[in-house]
């Protein structure tokens, strides 16, 4: 049983990747806008910084879920 025990803290951590992911392609296509267009940089800065700390979020949910898997089960 405790295999199973790892087996879904170790999925519950993978919510880390996706963030990564996420935060990653989310700077790439910033960058790629505020080169294009200078004078919106503070817009763009602004929705960044959201989708980044949701994406963060979704991160810390998984890691508190794995966290709680291993310490409940």
């Amino acid at each position: 049983m405790m295999s199973l025990t790892a087996i879904g803290a170790g999925i519950a951590a993978f919510t880390g990747i996706g963030a990564g992911l996420g935060i990653g392609l989310a700077t790439s296509k910033a960058t790629d806008a505020v080169a294009r267009q200078p004078e919106a940089d503070g817009k763009i800065m602004k929705l960044l910084l959201l989708g980044c700390a949701l994406a963060e979020a979704t991160a810390i949910y998984g890691f508190v879920v794995a966290i709680m898997i291993i310490l409940f089960s």
